[in-house]
């Protein structure tokens, strides 16, 4: 779909860095949208990101409007350079939106053991620090985030969950 085409990604982190290099596998450039003049991401990632030819960093800049999303497509972008506050257009054939992200886990603040982050912290298996209580998912997951991997530990928990109440019942 976005083969030989501009996209667009937005965020100055490890996430973003890694989406830009693998949209470079199909698009001819990426822009690479930072409100910021560096990067935030480790400085191996941001090395590696920067020096990919692909790749061209759109400092101090964030995305005010997505073109023409209304109708089904993206034709570009509406850019506020954060500094001068100028405004311009940005074609690009996509978006992609890769600022962090935070687990939606602080409904368990202070019951469930989770890392600085707010990631939930397994003890063994899929098993939390609270009897009966497993996890599985973005929750826990901080490296991979994906579906597959989130699948798989879903699976893992449940089986944990099976053999835990198998215990209860003995």
């Amino acid at each position: 779909m976005f083969r030989d085409q501009s996209l667009v990604v937005v965020g100055g982190g490890d996430s973003a860095c890694e989406e830009a290099t693998y949209l470079t596998r199909f698009a001819s450039t990426i822009y690479l949208v930072h409100r910021r003049d560096t990067l935030r991401a480790s400085k191996i990632m941001a090395e590696r990101t920067l020096s990919n030819p692909k790749i061209k960093p759109v400092w101090d800049c964030v995305v005010t409007e997505i073109l023409d999303a209304k109708l089904d497509k993206v034709t570009g972008v509406r850019l506020k350079n954060v500094k001068t506050g100028k405004e311009n257009r940005l074609d690009c054939a996509g978006v992609f939106v890769a600022i962090g992200h935070l687990p939606n886990t602080q409904l368990f603040k202070g019951g469930i053991d989770m890392d600085e982050n707010g990631y939930i912290i397994p003890k063994r298996g899929q098993e939390t620090n609270v009897p009966g209580v497993f996890v599985a998912g973005d929750c826990a997951d901080h490296i991979y985030r994906q579906a597959v991997t989130a699948a798989g530990m879903g699976c893992a928990a449940a089986i944990d969950a099976e053999r835990y109440l198998a215990r209860l019942n003995q």
